[in-house]
């Protein structure tokens, strides 16, 4: 009996254990978290868009072509894998092609990714990129954010994982960060005068890489304060005029 004690002594201590080394590997994530207007706080996270426990999940793709198609590699093909393959299926038969500005939202299947929501958002034509294709990209996410009335959000552009290099990860994030701000700026206002719904977003979580972290983090730094800077500039008058 003794030795039945004993074994079971050591079995709750080794659970207890692995819950703990569990728990601390979770907290260890590098994340850097930053103030933004309206009360939003944003957050740069290393973590991929598979494992994020949010409400909304937002991935972007180009429009599909079977060579972008097998240039894609890490984050995109791991997510499509949790999902059995269901982006890959969508965009093969051309159900989702990746237009520029084109959303599909996907309940993710159980056991699959933590997301409660997955958004894919097309960047269209590879050739076509541009600060300004991203910044109508922020503008989408958060109003479909605004749409879907979810407080937390995660957002990964993965234009790097689809083997593409035409800008940098920093001037990625300065354009989707700043339009999304500002969107929600529109949408804030909007509420005021009783054009919008209630809607508030608390934090929005931008997902980078080791090798692009700290770039984004200076980034969204940047972001966050060019819109500081247009939003004091934006008209205070209403947007309904008197009758």
């Amino acid at each position: 009996m003794r030795a039945v004690g004993r074994i079971s002594c050591v079995a709750i201590v080794v659970v207890a254990s692995l819950i703990a080394t569990m728990r601390a590997r979770a907290q260890d994530v590098k994340e850097k978290a930053l103030d933004a207007p309206n009360k939003v706080t944003i957050k740069v996270r290393m973590e991929g868009p598979y494992t994020a426990d949010v409400p909304l999940q937002i991935v972007c793709y180009f429009r599909y072509t079977p060579e972008t198609a097998k240039r894609m590699s890490g984050a995109p093909v791991e997510l499509d894998k949790k999902l059995g393959g269901v982006i890959a299926s969508l965009r093969e038969r051309g159900e989702f092609i990746g237009d520029e500005g084109e959303t599909l939202l996907i309940i993710p299947p159980k056991n699959s990714i933590k997301a409660k929501a997955l958004l894919l958002v097309g960047l269209g034509a590879e050739d076509n990129l541009s600060l300004k294709v991203l910044e109508s990209v922020g503008r989408v996410s958060l109003r479909e954010a605004a749409r879907l009335g979810v407080k937390r959000v995660a957002f990964a552009p993965l234009i790097r994982d689809q083997g593409n290099t035409k800008l940098s990860a920093g001037d990625v994030e300065i354009a989707v960060v700043k339009a999304m701000l500002l969107a929600y700026d529109t949408d804030k206002r909007m509420q005021k005068e009783g054009l919008a719904r209630p809607f508030a977003l608390d934090e929005w979580i931008v997902e980078a890489g080791p090798a692009y972290f700290d770039e984004t983090v200076g980034a969204v730094q940047r972001a966050i304060q060019d819109a500081k800077t247009a939003v004091a500039k934006r008209s205070s008058d209403p947007y309904a005029k008197p009758k």
